[in-house]
């Protein structure tokens, strides 16, 4: 392979050029192409009602969140309870009694015992 040296063989020019004083000027002619009318500038805390009612709007949710979960049941006493199946003519006394287990029948038991002694 023939050895190659740069400082040697003729140069390729790229067939660009610049003209005279280009560079010297170039500042200068890009800093006329800029309009001299000053953009308008438009404020970071211009929507600050807007984000105060985001941060409000935040806050009053964090603050219903638990309520909402909080929702307790309330017990109900035996007279309700009675009213209640005793209106309710799709439901039989055989369904009850289906639905009880041992223990609550012992219970029932136990009661109509101490009722009776009483």
């Amino acid at each position: 392979m023939k050895e190659f040296k740069l400082d040697t063989n003729p140069k390729i020019s790229t067939g660009f050029k610049t003209p005279e004083h280009y560079f010297d000027t170039l500042s200068e002619r890009i800093l006329q192409q800029i309009p001299e009318k000053e953009s308008k500038v438009i404020s970071i805390f211009k929507n600050k009602k807007h984000i105060i009612l985001m941060v409000a709007a935040v806050f009053v949710i964090a603050l219903l969140i638990p309520t909402l979960y909080n929702t307790k049941a309330t017990e109900l006493d035996d007279t309700t309870i009675e009213n209640y199946l005793s209106y309710q003519s799709n439901v039989t006394q055989y369904e009850i009694i289906n639905l009880l287990d041992d223990e609550d029948i012992d219970d029932l038991k136990m009661a109509v015992a101490v009722e009776i002694n009483e």
